[in-house]
């Protein structure tokens, strides 16, 4: 399976700086159950455990940057001789799976009803070619406002507690749309050279979204990390499912670190005092 996984996926189509593939594990060692995973957590290996998985395939690196130890006492040391002591291997596609084609963000595109699509940022090197790259364009089936397809991928993507923020005009009419699963400011000069009328990521931050905006750059979408990966899961697994007869669960736990959402509407107005009876 793990070869199988590699042709997928392959290494060299990961960025320089990432860590993919097999983390742990026994690559010789028989699958009958995989769960598929965003982040490797102590929530989620618990879940493998739970269900006497034998692999783990997982978005995230675990071990993406060095590490002095893996003492049990220690985060990652905790959950790596957890997944040993239980047998289970571990194994990541990462940024080979952000640029792959089908990958993360034509899974993202699909939630959202995007047809036509192509890459926002094509692939070089390694993974050039076959409409590779990171990001996807796509056409909406019909055209929507800001507003309403905010309230669109609110329903489509998995709930998260920040839910889905828009910037710009509510009533921008949109057509065509960028997306990129997880972190994606680095590409907003890409997605405003593409000509989308709106682009849809992660992690979005203050100051080079209200410059994006103010350069006259497409509305903007940001929501959960997790979120945005999650919808992969499905497609991995079915792929799995297909090609080796295996039981395959996806998690459902959401790992967004974001667990709290207040608004305005929820409490008083400002400079009011709060009853707490």
């Amino acid at each position: 399976m793990v070869e199988a996984l590699d042709r997928r996926y392959p290494r060299d189509w990961a960025e320089s700086w990432d860590r993919v593939g097999l983390v742990l594990g026994d690559p010789d060692h028989a699958v009958a159950r995989v769960l598929c995973v965003v982040d490797c957590v102590p929530e989620t290996v618990e879940q493998a455990l739970d269900l006497g998985a034998d692999l783990i395939v997982a978005h995230h690196p675990l071990l993406l940057k060095p590490v002095s130890s893996l003492a049990p006492d220690t985060y990652k040391g905790r959950i790596i001789h957890r997944l040993i002591k239980a047998d289970v291997a571990l194994y990541t596609a990462h940024t080979n799976a952000d640029v792959a084609n089908p990958g993360v963000s034509d899974a993202l595109a699909a939630r959202l009803g995007l047809t036509a699509l192509r890459p926002l940022v094509p692939a070089e090197g390694a993974a050039a070619g076959e409409g590779r790259g990171l990001g996807r364009i796509g056409e909406l089936p019909e055209p929507l406002p800001l507003a309403a397809f905010a309230r669109l991928a609110a329903a489509r993507l998995p709930a998260t507690a920040g839910g889905v923020r828009a910037a710009g005009d509510p009533e921008r009419v949109l057509r065509t749309v960028a997306v990129c699963g997880g972190a994606g400011d680095s590409f907003l000069s890409a997605a405003t050279r593409s000509g989308a009328d709106a682009y849809l990521c992660a992690d979005l931050r203050h100051h080079p979204v209200s410059e994006h905006l103010a350069d006259g750059g497409p509305a903007l979408l940001d929501v959960a990390h997790w979120a945005s990966e999650r919808p992969w899961l499905d497609d991995v697994a079915a792929w799995l499912r297909a090609e080796f007869g295996v039981d395959v669960v996806v998690s459902d736990i959401d790992t967004d670190p974001w667990t709290v959402q207040a608004v305005a509407a929820d409490l008083p107005a400002f400079g009011e005092k709060e009853n707490h009876s």
